[in-house]
């Protein structure tokens, strides 16, 4: 069975879908790997370090000519031109339901395993790509903050002088969110944090961090996990309960998002306003709207002296770590979906297991 790695042609796209320390496994299992020349230069990986643990490199035809085709990112036409028929593509999608590539696929014999499709279980939380990412882009979305904001995160005290701690404020309390808490914690922040679920409470208290309390009348609790969509009298009461919180911020981290919706306005232009001059936010839900209406999708953009953060990929920021994540949540998929055969792997009925059978599009 062979496993085919492409180079990603996305503009600003680093990542690679699988790495020398995955593919050595994969091989030991059984598979043949075929890895595009330069798929993970960008993330770290040369072509060598492919080769040394029994991957065969090949042009871009030969890593789609394969059984089972491992991306990062949806695939294009020309992608599904090249897939070969009757074959697997294992990947992010990033559509909300039905679109043109999926069903090109399909027309193709080509069956999709959709990784944002993965059900939120304690058994696929292994292979959670969505966590891994959004892991990686609360730590990276911190650094972002320090570097742009122009003054020290921690109570620094010197015989010049004394400088207060930054006071950040993080609004989402997901994957993304979490480790945005715990990062500006260890960089010496004070930091208060606010989600729509109440159940969050505890770990933010858990972090260090201060929980901002505001009672709308109504629960944000989805399920899976994810916080529902507020009714609009709920969104108004967070936002006039929000604004004095806010604008005693020095940096704003947002991360508030609703799977297939526009993401929720948290940081009105009102309290941009107010915020004092040299303030960083750093959005990111920028791909989805934003949660502040000036933030500007992969821009970093400055309004009434605050700077705007709108980049939409801090994986790709971190990319060498950000493959790996990426790559063992899929040999981790992988491992269920085979069985051990004479000849090699042997693919399971993917309709059978609860995990794959949710992921097929």
């Amino acid at each position: 069975m062979k496993i085919g790695v492409p180079l990603e042609t996305r503009a600003g796209e680093a990542r690679v879908a699988s790495t020398p320390e995955v593919i050595k496994k994969l091989v030991a299992k059984g598979f043949e790997v075929l890895v595009e020349r330069g798929a993970g230069v960008r993330a770290g990986y040369p072509d060598a370090d492919y080769e040394s643990v029994g991957a065969r490199l090949t042009d871009r035809a030969g890593a789609y000519d394969s059984d089972l085709l491992l991306k990062v990112r949806r695939p294009e036409a020309a992608d599904v031109a090249a897939m070969c028929p009757g074959g697997i593509y294992i990947g992010l999608m990033e559509a909300c339901g039905e679109d043109e590539m999926a069903a090109a696929m399909r027309a193709k014999g080509i069956r999709v395993l959709a990784m944002e499709r993965m059900p939120r279980t304690s058994r696929a939380q292994s292979m959670d790509v969505l966590s891994s990412q959004a892991n990686i882009a609360g730590y990276r979305a911190v650094i972002e903050a320090a570097a742009r904001y122009g003054r020290f995160f921690p109570m620094m005290m010197t015989s010049a002088g004394s400088a207060k701690p930054a006071r950040l404020v993080v609004l989402g309390v997901g994957v993304a969110g979490l480790q945005a808490i715990a990062t500006a914690r260890r960089l010496g922040a004070e930091v208060f944090a606010y989600d729509v679920r109440p159940e969050t409470r505890e770990q933010i208290l858990s972090l260090g961090a201060k929980p901002i309390d505001l009672d709308l009348g109504e629960s944000g609790a989805g399920t899976g996990g994810y916080a529902k969509e507020l009714s609009d009298e709920a969104k108004a009461r967070q936002q006039a309960a929000l604004a004095d919180q806010l604008a005693k911020a020095h940096v704003i981290i947002t991360t508030a998002q609703i799977p297939c919706r526009p993401a929720p306005v948290l940081v009105t232009e009102a309290v941009v306003q107010r915020l004092r001059p040299g303030s960083v936010i750093v959005d990111l839900a920028a791909a989805g709207g934003g949660n502040c209406p000036l933030t500007v999708a992969d821009q970093v953009v400055e309004r009434h002296g605050v700077v705007i953060v709108g980049h939409t990929n801090y994986p790709s920021m971190v990319a060498a770590d950000a493959s790996a994540f990426y790559a063992k949540n899929l040999f981790n998929l992988i491992e269920i979906m085979v069985d051990k055969g004479d000849a090699g792997p042997v693919l399971k009925d993917l309709s059978k297991d609860d995990i794959t059978q949710a992921m097929l599009g």
